[in-house]
């Protein structure tokens, strides 16, 4: 095995690839390799600068890190679009190509069998085939989703480049078998999906439980834990008591005009209830 070296990682991906026949994939890597070599020479990254290896369904280009890693994102972000656009306003829907697409750097080596090994290259393979990049594209009109990785932004996206510019990229973390990833990816990032954005992976409280927040204690009709609004107390019906029920909110008390005096038996609480002797013992119950 060769000693690594520094490159730049291209993969381009095409989408459902594998529900085309044989007739229609063959077109379909044609456009693919059209679109990869014009965007890399628009570039000015020439094949004397770059490996290529065939994917089927993907091509994966390994390009020397003296390229300028600025003016290929700059093509990809031009190029690649225009590209797509002209080719499909003139196939038929069968023949369609929408692609994703992967640019990172990191460390390749070659091995005996002229195959790439790398940790880095492995993550970026790992990022072109999270589901997070594939919903991307497919609730996307336009036909192309990039995503770079964090070293790509922190080297070249995050400083505005003419014809790259950063506020269109958006931080997410995608699930891979080498432990979470977290990358950049161009344009708006999916509401759903296996993956998640950094921004975005936080559920509205209640939205699927069916919760209501619980107001805050300085809020106007909050209240304090384990009480009740007074209207609510007050709505909250009783037993009905047995027998009369005579209500005595202070004062004298009168029952058609006479005066309620001497003892009274069975008062609680405000209320009078049982029989209820008036002047004395011995009264009629009311």
């Amino acid at each position: 095995m060769t000693d690594p070296v520094s490159r730049t990682i291209l993969l381009l991906d095409i989408e459902k690839y594998s529900d085309r026949d044989d007739i229609e994939q063959a077109y379909l890597r044609r456009m693919l390799y059209d679109v990869a070599d014009r965007t890399l020479e628009r570039a000015g990254i020439d094949e004397r600068l770059r490996l290529r290896a065939d994917r089927g369904d993907s091509v994966m280009e390994l390009i020397d890190a003296n390229a300028s890693v600025t003016a290929l994102l700059r093509a990809l972000l031009t190029e690649v679009p225009a590209q797509l656009h002209a080719v499909n306003r003139m196939a038929s829907s069968s023949a369609q190509i929408r692609l994703r697409g992967v640019v990172a750097t990191g460390y390749v080596a070659l091995d005996e069998h002229d195959g790439w090994v790398g940790s880095d290259l492995n993550h970026a393979c790992r990022l072109l085939d999270a589901q997070l990049l594939r919903t991307a594209l497919r609730e996307r009109r336009d036909d192309f989703a990039l995503c770079v990785s964090e070293s790509v932004h922190t080297g070249i996206v995050r400083h505005g480049h003419a014809g790259i510019p950063a506020e269109d990229f958006h931080p997410v973390t995608v699930d891979s078998k080498n432990g979470p990833l977290r990358a950049w990816l161009h344009g708006p990032v999916p509401g759903a999906g296996d993956d998640h954005s950094e921004k975005g992976g936080t559920s509205v409280p209640g939205a699927s439980s069916g919760e209501r927040p619980a107001p805050r204690r300085d809020q106007p009709g909050a209240q304090a834990p384990g009480s009740q609004a007074p209207e609510a107390r007050a709505a909250r019906p009783s037993a009905p008591p047995a027998g009369a029920v005579f209500h005595f909110d202070g004062g004298a008390p009168t029952f058609g005009g006479s005066l309620v005096g001497g003892d009274q038996h069975g008062v609680s609480g405000g209320q009078v209830t049982g029989d209820v002797h008036l002047g004395g013992s011995g009264g009629e119950s009311a």
